[in-house]
């Protein structure tokens, strides 16, 4: 059902430092930062040969992402995105096998432009889970 990783993202407490970070420590290509209301966070995508590195900033001040600065004040890895073809039928498959579908269930936009949905970490080791349909 899953396809390959999207995304790993990481949690920041200063966007602009850790973007510079990785443009000048590790060479990476760095894009342009990126509100993301419906999500209350905002965002830069870091584009790797393989995958993308998604650093994540809160955007508000009932942003989820500073409810996790707040415990991790360093930031840290904040959840993993693997793609899917079919959201919904991910999600109905997920959920017929006891995965926990947070929010609503239904698919929200993503910064992507894409439907996503997140999965309950406590269902998958510890590790909030990101679907994104390609």
């Amino acid at each position: 059902m899953i396809g390959r990783l999207n995304h790993v993202a990481i949690a920041v407490p200063d966007l602009e430092a850790a973007s510079e970070q990785y443009r000048t420590a590790l060479g990476a290509k760095v894009g342009a930062p990126q509100d993301e209301p419906d999500h209350g966070v905002t965002v830069v995508f870091i584009e790797l040969p393989n995958t993308k590195i998604e650093l994540l900033y809160p955007l508000g001040e009932n942003s989820p992402i500073q409810g996790f600065l707040d415990k991790n004040p360093s930031g840290g890895i904040h959840h993993v995105c693997y793609e899917v073809d079919d959201i919904i039928a991910a999600r109905d498959h997920l959920q017929q096998t006891g995965a926990r579908v947070l929010g609503t269930g239904e698919p929200k936009i993503g910064a992507h432009g894409k439907p996503v949905l997140f999965l309950h970490p406590k269902d998958f080791n510890g590790t909030l889970v990101e679907l994104e349909q390609v």
